[in-house]
């Protein structure tokens, strides 16, 4: 399991510095490496600089003149929403400036009077949102056991049925749950679980919602559809800056009258942006054929991990259900300057703790034969 403060370390410098203007990635020594070039073995999408974004956004245009959005209302904005909508096939999909506001703003809705939430002990909302829950919505969380694997079935059933046991019962009002979950080094949860959860949840009158901030980093997993997994949940929310290029905002999706709903809440917590384009435009260039080249990304990331586990003093770590995350076991020998030789071959690592290396994989993989990458690595 990866804490938060783990988890930025292990991001590039380069990928921490976009909102002070960004600047190529640190080296061990040496010159940095340009961000056009790298191949960045950490993150979750392709680095890039502040001083880029102009012409980014200015490709992404391409001549299409009708896409300001006024609060929020059509434009970009208004096509972003329509495309998420249909790709995770529910009625309607709503722009949210961050992904705490849109997990939070759904389950507010979700639960509505029935003030307590079983959620993941590793996942986002209860980890890392600030108590957001109990403070805005009164919503008290319920955390469970399992992380992504059957127990959370389990753990979920002993929660309903505790309801029972006291004289003042715990009413559900939602069952959220985070697929890939980033402190379990992204693993996912198979979608079987999540059907039994739905079940379960359907039994009782409960909500689902999926926190499914980096959803599509679940592309080329056999069977995955994005359309199928979102399904058995009520509403699903999906970042837009983690890997689909934007300076900001996430996406939520649900029925049309959550969603109306949605736009309400989002304005009482400040979140009716004036303008939210300059997020939504670079997302829609981006998601096209998104899928297709993540596939491509994984059959990479494969090749790379099969090569490596040949490699002497590396043993290969796999994460279960595993989005794009991996763990490399370093001999010392092989740990002592990888730093220096990876970034000879522009080529960017996290860190490595105790001889642990998370790597990750994101487009910048498609850069360079993964015979190339893998040469980095022998002592």
């Amino acid at each position: 399991m990866v804490s938060r403060r783990e988890f930025i370390q292990s991001v590039p410098v380069g990928a921490l510095a976009l909102a002070a203007g960004g600047t190529a990635w640190a080296a061990p020594t040496g010159k940095p490496i340009p961000v056009e070039k790298v191949v960045a073995l950490a993150g979750d999408g392709i680095p890039s600089r502040a001083i880029h974004y102009p012409g980014q956004l200015e490709a992404a245009l391409q001549g299409d003149t009708d896409i300001g959005d006024a609060y929020l209302h059509e434009g970009a904005v208004g096509k972003l929403e329509a495309r998420f909508a249909a790709m995770l096939g529910k009625e309607d999909a709503v722009f949210m400036p961050t992904g705490t506001m849109a997990n939070q703003v759904a389950l507010r809705i979700l639960c509505g009077e029935r003030r307590h939430l079983l959620l993941q002990k590793e996942s986002h909302v209860y980890r890392d949102e600030e108590d957001a829950t109990p403070v805005l919505s009164g919503i008290n969380p319920v955390p469970l056991d399992g992380g992504t694997d059957e127990a959370l079935v389990a753990s979920a059933e002993a929660a309903f049925n505790q309801r029972g046991e006291d004289p003042y019962p715990v009413e559900i009002g939602a069952i959220s749950i985070e697929s890939p979950v980033r402190r379990l080094d992204g693993s996912c949860v198979d979608l079987a679980v999540i059907q039994r959860l739905s079940e379960l949840a359907r039994r009782n009158g409960t909500g689902m919602h999926l926190d499914g901030a980096r959803l599509l980093l679940m592309s080329g997993q056999a069977g995955f559809d994005p359309r199928t997994y979102a399904a058995p949940f009520d509403t699903v929310y999906v970042s837009l800056y983690k890997y689909l290029g934007a300076p900001f905002g996430a996406i939520l999706a649900g029925d049309k009258a959550r969603m109306e709903r949605a736009r309400h809440v989002r304005h009482i917590f400040g979140g009716t942006l004036y303008h939210g384009w300059p997020a939504a435009l670079p997302a829609l260039r981006h998601l096209d054929g998104f899928t297709e080249r993540f596939a491509k990304v994984r059959a990479a990331g494969e090749a790379l991990l099969k090569r490596l586990d040949t490699v002497p003093g590396i043993r290969v770590e796999r994460v279960p259900r595993a989005s794009n995350i991996a763990i490399l076991r370093l001999d010392d020998s092989v740990a002592a300057g990888l730093g220096e030789r990876a970034h000879k071959a522009d080529i960017a690592l996290g860190g490595a703790q105790d001889g642990r290396l998370p790597i990750a994989f994101n487009e910048t993989l498609l850069r360079r034969p993964v015979e190339a990458i893998a040469a980095v690595f022998p002592a």
